[in-house]
């Protein structure tokens, strides 16, 4: 779609849904947290690597609000930006280290991990996106993302930090507060941002910073939103997992409301659900925002910020049902539907930065 349509699209379906936005501006405005929200999902992750520099980089420079990064701890207690609870989808493990390779990120030191090669995977699975500075990229610390998020007097995004898998990483809620306070994250309203999909993590983040702003994240499943089928994925049988989730409901409204309450009680101030993409594929899930569903959440006190869609036809969607903010792999297509956007193409900033 050519981009002054999409733009025109953009602006037209925030105007269509200004109604159902206006509460959730103003409680965005009182949390210092930008509305709509442009949330970089592991960085400009559809042109670059997830979560390497290239990534965080380049979406940086297109403007995105959060530089979103999930947490997990190397066993030698430092802080590392790794998404996948082992290392083989995103790296050269099984190389470096074939008897290790489905061990998970907590039985590798910072210096082994270091070692990877977190970047020639990006050129396997996307060749159409491939380039020759993307390998060898290492993975990132905690530091190092905060690095970039500081080291640009034009840009300047925050982070939305998710605790991943917390129930491995006893305590990790105290050393991201540390590490925070350290770098004077911890005094600047709306720059961070904190989510989680566990209700117990939920709890210790709210503990260790009470002031920070927090994220519940929605999911539909066994042992999550009750869902209506009473089935999950694998008790299907099914073999498309995309089209198996955009059929999964909440078991009834008040199960979601449920989780609305989880949510406040454990100190959120937002929800972050999972969305049914047009064209499913790898990051469809269940369809969590139904107006209705936002609705309730504003009416709760709560913002919506929905995972994680790239197209400007489900950016449009979501935004005429009233969430406040969209993760994004792409992140240069959400800043062009919002109207934001520079005249540079994401290929001409990567060049620019090197890559």
């Amino acid at each position: 779609m050519h981009t002054q349509i999409v733009r025109a699209l953009g602006l037209a379906t925030l105007l269509s849904g200004a109604a159902q936005a206006s509460d959730g501006r103003s409680l965005a405005a009182a949390q210092g947290i930008a509305h709509p929200a442009v949330i970089a999902h592991r960085g400009a992750s559809f042109d670059a690597p997830e979560s390497t520099r290239p990534a965080y980089l380049l979406a940086r420079e297109l403007g995105a609000d959060y530089l979103e990064l999930d947490l997990q701890r190397t066993r030698d207690g430092v802080l590392v930006v790794v998404h996948d609870d082992v290392l083989s989808r995103t790296s050269d493990v099984a190389e470096r280290f074939p008897t290790r390779r489905d061990s998970p990120v907590s039985a590798f030191t910072l210096a082994e991990l270091k070692s990877l090669d977190a970047g020639s995977w990006f050129n396997q699975a996307y060749p159409d996106r491939a380039r020759a500075s993307f390998k060898q990229l290492p993975i990132l610390t905690l530091d190092e993302v905060i690095d970039i998020a500081e080291d640009s007097p034009q840009q300047r995004p925050g982070l939305y930090i998710e605790t991943k898998m917390p129930g491995q990483f006893p305590g990790i809620e105290r050393d991201l507060a540390e590490r925070l306070k350290a770098r004077g994250w911890l005094d600047k309203p709306g720059r961070v941002v904190l989510q989680t999909f566990d209700r117990n993590s939920l709890r210790l983040l709210h503990e260790a910073m009470p002031q920070v702003p927090k994220v519940l994240l929605l999911w539909v499943g066994k042992g999550s939103i009750e869902p209506a089928s009473g089935q999950s994925f694998v008790e299907s049988g099914e073999r498309d997992k995309a089209a198996f989730y955009a059929r999964q409901r909440p078991r009834d409204r008040a199960e979601f409301e449920r989780w609305l309450e989880f949510a406040k009680a454990g100190g959120a101030i937002a929800t972050g659900p999972s969305a049914r993409r047009s064209q499913l594929g790898e990051q469809s899930y269940a369809d969590l925002i139904e107006p209705w569903m936002n609705q309730l959440s504003h009416q709760q006190g709560l913002l919506v910020h929905v995972y994680t869609l790239d197209e400007p036809v489900d950016f449009a969607k979501a935004m005429q049902a009233g969430v406040d903010g969209i993760f994004t792999n792409r992140t240069g297509a959400l800043m062009r539907f919002y109207g934001r956007a520079d005249a540079l193409e994401e290929g001409q900033v990567l060049r620019r930065l090197g890559y």
